[in-house]
């Protein structure tokens, strides 16, 4: 009867995902709720305080408290506390009461009821049961911090504006793929989460200067990570003559080294950064055409000039786009 009210409750919260921004928590494994998967829902609680929410006149008072860890202390704010009764009434779950804050105090009716917890991504579930006389339940969320910056090589820190991380599952599913936990998450930001091993990509700037790796959250806990990016910031103009002005309504179109195109833009200056290694720059101003070859040294930024000489244009027919 309880594993059809955790599918129910399943269920439902997964429909969640769909008006949330794309997050999961991963709930512990407590008294026999297991591995539920559950959305990042603390947008969805009304902020009530950390005072008595009373539900009914003749219920017994339940307090909630969360820890970190097992022998971990009371978290005393940042904690949304969602109760849920376990009888489904049209597929869904009624919640039946819900708190922000550190521990909490319902009262409620005498009865059985799913309790959730969560903490940044971090959550846990549980279930209770509420009797006329007042009573203590702990939930341990078994999570921690993480926080994240990269740098350049030799130390040289990266403006934090064009560094960006997102976080994903430990573990891919068959075809590949992670499931994404936290999109866009600023350098040297706190985010809590349940302990446990994390797939972290670094993007600096918006090309291809990307690092992964895969980093362990332990339980009560701040893990602190820093990256190294072998990237640089590149600026390309096309010129007349050395140290001209640069030509404006330029299109850019920027090629690895196995002649791929990698980024296109449209200006007096093509700015960007890049990871090291060689690449082509093709720019065409005026139905004319000019190439040059460079590379990307780490941690060198470095302005690179593109000469539109009759000399150094290309033929459109020989198919530089």
């Amino acid at each position: 009867m309880f594993e059809g009210t955790v599918r129910l409750f399943l269920v439902w919260l997964g429909a969640l995902i769909f008006m949330a921004p794309v997050s999961l928590a991963v709930a512990q494994n407590v008294d026999g709720v297991t591995d539920l998967k559950l959305p990042g829902i603390s947008s969805y609680a009304t902020p009530k305080g950390e005072t008595s929410l009373a539900l009914s006149g003749g219920g017994g008072a339940i307090t909630l408290s969360a820890q970190l860890t097992d022998k971990g202390s009371d978290i005393t704010r940042g904690i949304v506390w969602r109760v849920f009764k376990p009888e489904a009434v049209n597929g869904k779950l009624p919640m039946v009461a819900s708190s922000h804050g550190g521990t909490a105090v319902f009262q409620l009716e005498p009865g059985s009821y799913l309790v959730h917890a969560s903490y940044g991504r971090a959550g846990a579930t549980k279930r209770i049961t509420v009797g006329k006389d007042a009573k203590r339940e702990s939930l341990v969320l078994d999570a921690g911090g993480l926080k994240l910056d990269a740098v350049l090589s030799g130390g040289v820190r990266i403006p934090p504006k064009k560094l960006r991380f997102s976080i994903y599952e430990g573990t891919a599913e068959a075809n590949g793929d992670r499931a994404l936990i936290i999109p866009d998450v600023e350098p040297n930001s706190v985010v809590r989460l349940n302990a446990g091993i994390y797939h972290v990509v670094s993007t600096y700037g918006a090309v291809n200067a990307v690092i992964r790796s895969d980093i362990r959250v332990e339980a009560g806990k701040l893990t602190e990570a820093t990256v190294e990016h072998h990237a640089a910031e590149i600026t390309m103009k096309l010129v007349r003559e050395t140290g001209g002005e640069a030509i404006a309504d330029t299109s850019w179109s920027l090629l690895n080294e196995s002649g791929d195109p990698i980024k296109e833009t449209v200006g007096a200056f093509a700015s960007m950064v890049l990871a090291e290694g060689d690449y082509t720059i093709i720019a065409k101003n005026r139905d004319r055409i000019y190439q040059k070859d460079f590379t990307v040294v780490a941690g060198q930024n470095q302005e690179i000039e593109v000469l539109a000489t009759e000399a150094a244009a290309m033929d459109p027919e020989e198919g530089a786009d």
